[in-house]
């Protein structure tokens, strides 16, 4: 979708809303909304015109990827953020302003209110975010490369992991291959966890040796072109002993029975349903949160679980990550990140899910 499809979108909502401008700052929505591949940067759209504002650092930057948008340079001696967004304001006769709330910071908001007089500032969540929630061909495109590009890391780090390195030293080694195949950086920090370890959703990489008899969580992602990929593997060092191997398969089923529910119009907790019948006997170790939302930012709406009553529509991409995590034993975590069909879904992270030895 164009740029420019983008803004006439948001602006019938902005009308809804009554709203005469919004002031932009969350750098995915910046990105999503302008094409601007930096950071540190502002957008004002208004029903009279588009303003990219940035310091002197990316103005010309701005001018070459942003001609949807006039670039305003701020900062000293200009003023603060307040003041150039008043200046805009009382020239094109604004009589209110949305913010992103749950951005904003206090400091900010102050200034806001200091500079902005007789203009309503309203508070707004998830304008931007709704427009994203469906993405189209050249998003999905996007995110299928960082995809294959985890896949393709995946394959290569198989063959370098051995008993006796250290989960730093794996994490670092996945992370390069991901840059050497065309990642512009990681998609968020490498969790790569051993042996008790995986018990910890959200570990992190550290000096603990891995072990004969491991299971190794590698839950990781790409960033390319804007857009980030999620995976996660759970695999075996050396041999396993039979628990092990229940649960992973176990955890290999839930996902793949949780799979099979997913189509355009079906309810965010109804793959819960399905996972919570197969891991019964292991459900106080089940964590809840079983997907969410990917794109230009790792975690978006929709958040699968029990509680999730948004309608997973067509284009929607979602992980599906169910797992087992037992303290003082470790946890298993298969997931995948998949678009929504009309009938079904397609994988897009496509490396095995039997259970992998080295």
């Amino acid at each position: 979708m164009e740029i420019k499809d983008r803004i006439n979108k948001l602006l019938i909502e902005m009308k809804k809303k009554e709203l005469d401008g919004l002031f932009l700052m969350r750098e995915a929505n910046v990105r999503y909304m302008s094409g601007f591949t930096d950071s540190d940067s502002y957008l004002f759209i208004t029903c009279k015109g588009n303003y990219f504002i940035t310091d002197g650092r990316y103005t010309e930057q701005a001018e070459k990827q942003c001609p949807q948008y006039k670039v305003i340079k701020w900062g000293k001696p200009i003023g603060t953020l307040g003041d150039t967004v008043n200046k805009i304001a009382k020239e094109l006769n604004i009589k209110s302003i949305g913010f992103e709330k749950d951005k904003m910071t206090y400091a900010l908001y102050e200034d806001f209110n200091r500079k902005i007089k007789n203009i309503d500032l309203i508070p707004t969540v998830g304008l931007i975010e709704s427009l994203r929630y469906i993405k189209d061909e050249e998003e999905i495109d996007n995110i299928k490369e960082a995809c294959r590009i985890a896949d393709s890391a995946f394959e290569k780090i198989l063959n370098f992991i051995k008993p006796g390195m250290k989960e730093s030293e794996v994490g670092l080694e996945l992370e390069y291959y991901m840059r050497k195949e065309g990642a512009s950086k990681v998609g968020f920090d490498t969790i790569l966890v051993s042996g008790k370890k995986t018990s910890l959703l959200h570990g992190k990489p550290d000096n603990k040796i891995i072990e004969e008899g491991d299971f190794i969580i590698l839950d990781y992602g790409a960033l390319y072109n804007g857009y980030i990929s999620d995976m996660t593997r759970t695999i075996g060092v050396g041999k396993l002993d039979d628990k092990q191997i229940e649960i992973y398969n176990l955890v290999k089923k839930a996902q793949e029975e949780a799979l099979k529910t997913i189509k355009a119009g079906i309810i965010g907790k109804t793959p819960d349903d399905k996972i919570r019948e197969i891991v019964k006997q292991y459900e106080e170790y089940y964590y809840a949160g079983i997907g969410h939302g990917v794109g230009r930012e790792l975690h978006e709406q929709p958040f699968l679980g029990k509680y999730c009553d948004r309608i997973l529509e067509k284009n929607c991409v979602i992980t599906m990550e169910p797992g087992i995590y037992i303290p003082g034993w470790g946890g298993v975590r298969i997931e995948d990140t998949i678009v929504v069909t009309e009938d079904g879904y397609e994988r897009l992270t496509k490396s095995p899910k039997d259970l992998i030895m080295v």
